[in-house]
């Protein structure tokens, strides 16, 4: 939400009051200069101009463009459409000394602005929340009926796709895996296969149902887990993770480690 905010009240608000903003904008919109420049690489290459100066007030606006187009196109993928005309008749009249608001009338209308898309973001999140929530629901009814799964008091499913002989870890101790974690529709957000290398950690540093789970199966065994939300991430939010989630893994644990020497006391 936070970046959101800081696209349509700060670009969009203070770049047209003040016309100096420098905090960069998210990375989300990285490539809109590349998508400028090939829009018109022609004419961009072609230009000449007249002194540094020009140059370096051409490369301002440009700059600007880039920023403040980003700043405008955000807030319609929640529903607030702000037109490009608009916008450039507030920057027209602004350079002309005829801008049709005063300072309080702007800061009242960004603050309204600024109202509106928490609003709209609260009400995406909340959905999305919601659709998460009731997915995994009917992702875990499903998976408990499946030969072979196994419910934990705690509410973990697990399901044994190969049992191992070794050692069973406890959470105090540092495990290496190798994992795969994917959304209940299949969507993968992690995985250290893909990466090329085992993850090692300590079992008492990561999610609940990580903690518990892997506390079931022995050196050599690789489990599917299924984790219900409230021992996952619960309501908290990522790019590659809704709230509300249930989590699916497939962990295989390769080993057993020491954990970690402390730092020396003096």
């Amino acid at each position: 939400m936070k970046s959101m905010l800081k696209l349509s009240l700060l670009a969009a608000t203070v770049a047209l009051a003040v016309g100096c903003q420098k905090e960069e904008a998210p990375k989300t919109d990285a490539a809109a200069p590349a998508a400028t420049e090939a829009a018109a690489p022609a004419e961009a290459s072609a230009m000449q101009f007249k002194s540094d100066d020009d140059k370096a007030a051409y490369a301002i606006g440009v700059s600007f463009a880039t920023y403040l187009k980003a700043s405008v196109e955000k807030p319609k993928e929640i529903g607030i459409e702000l037109s490009d005309e608009m916008v450039l008749k507030g920057i027209t009249d602004s350079f002309a000394g005829n801008a049709g608001l005063k300072e309080d009338e702007i800061r009242t209308v960004l603050e309204g602005l600024d109202a509106r898309v928490s609003k709209k973001m609260a009400e995406k999140a909340a959905a999305k929340s919601a659709a998460a929530l009731k997915a995994g629901e009917d992702f875990r009814a499903d998976f408990a009926k499946k030969d072979g799964v196994t419910k934990t008091d705690s509410g973990i499913l697990y399901q044994v796709e190969k049992q191992g002989d070794g050692a069973t870890p406890k959470a105090t101790d540092v495990v290496k895996v190798h994992y795969t974690g994917t959304l209940t529709d299949g969507t993968k957000f992690d995985s250290s296969i893909d990466r090329g290398e085992p993850a090692t950690f300590p079992l008492n540093r990561v999610i609940p149902g990580w903690t518990e789970g892997l506390q079931l199966m022995k050196v050599g065994s690789k489990y599917k887990f299924v984790i219900p939300p409230e021992l996952a991430y619960g309501d908290q939010e990522s790019p590659a993770i809704p709230a509300n989630s249930t989590l699916v893994f497939e962990v295989e644990l390769l080993g057993i480690e020491a954990p970690a020497a402390q730092p020396a006391t003096k």
